[in-house]
């Protein structure tokens, strides 16, 4: 009696053990701006010294990232410049040498991710977002986090076309928003039908929060994603385009961090700049996104 007792506990135990909820995750989404060791003269924000590295270092500790989704970033040894060591760096499919023909001659801007070596991950091929067969942006970086004791989550650094804020008008910028916005539709879709757990986040270049948002009515169609970041607020202040000595505070937030419906979010908050750092130093014309994530 006692024997099955005990067989009996152990398989209990074991149950509860399987069972059991994913760690916290702590997600980041920022878009670097320009982020290169190959400075261009042309394109200010390149234009880094030493000690902007650093102070850009300063606000990505601050974030405690398990992940990083970036944007804008030139190089893997560019974005490790700031990440430090204990991050592995998974680079656009764009970067490689196959792709040279959708690579510019001077600067690129990849997205990407920084993922802690503590994590298991898989890198999966790019959805490409753009139907242009030799389309120089817009590759949506996909990697696949392994979480112990949890079902995998399926990721996308994604950074949208900009120039179509508003209300959708029929020209080239808006029209390209739309397809990227459908191509991103049919992911997600995909992705709960192959009943798996999922997060896009990035550069959006659209409010999604807005209550007319016509983009997010596209990327939530027929899915039951959630947009993480409905109520984050626009506080981020950047240098000004028009004056440097002058600084500059968003309207609206463009970055976006969306999950599906099995995950929880807390934060989604704005890591701020301070207003003396900004016009010290060439940060980044966006503030990160950060966000806590747990499995409901």
């Amino acid at each position: 009696m006692k024997k099955h007792l005990s067989t009996f506990f152990l398989l209990t135990l074991s149950q509860i053990t399987l069972a059991a909820p994913m760690e916290p995750l702590n997600i980041t989404t920022w878009n670097i701006e320009w982020l290169s060791h190959n400075s261009v003269p042309k394109i200010t924000p390149s234009n880094r010294s030493h000690e902007d590295f650093d102070k850009l270092t300063t606000y990505f500790d601050k974030t405690n990232s398990d992940v990083l989704a970036f944007q804008e970033v030139d190089s893997e040894e560019a974005i490790k410049a700031v990440v430090g060591e204990g991050y592995t760096v998974f680079l656009s499919d764009r970067s490689k040498p196959q792709n040279r023909h959708r690579q510019f001659d001077d600067l690129n801007q990849y997205t990407g991710f920084a993922i802690k070596d503590s994590l298991k991950v898989s890198n999966a091929n790019d959805v490409i977002l753009d139907k242009s067969n030799n389309s120089r942006l817009r590759f949506a970086s996909y990697i696949i986090i392994h979480p112990s004791q949890s079902e995998p989550i399926h990721m996308l650094s994604v950074h949208l076309k900009a120039r179509c804020h508003g209300a959708y008008k029929n020209n080239r910028h808006c029209r390209t928003l739309k397809e990227q916005g459908q191509a991103l539709n049919r992911w997600m879709v995909e992705r709960e039908n192959n009943k798996e757990t999922y997060i896009v986040l990035g550069d959006f270049n659209h409010t999604l929060s807005h209550s007319k948002s016509w983009l997010w009515k596209i990327i939530s169609q027929d899915n039951q994603s959630q947009l993480a970041t409905q109520s984050t607020q626009p506080n981020c202040i950047v240098r000004s385009n028009r004056n440097t000595g002058e600084t500059y505070q968003y309207r609206s937030v463009i970055d976006h961090i969306v999950v599906s419906k099995d995950l929880a979010t807390s934060g989604n908050n704005q890591i701020l700049f301070t207003e003396q750092d900004v016009l010290n130093y060439q940060l980044s014309d966006h503030c990160p996104i950060v966000s806590t994530v747990l499995q409901r």
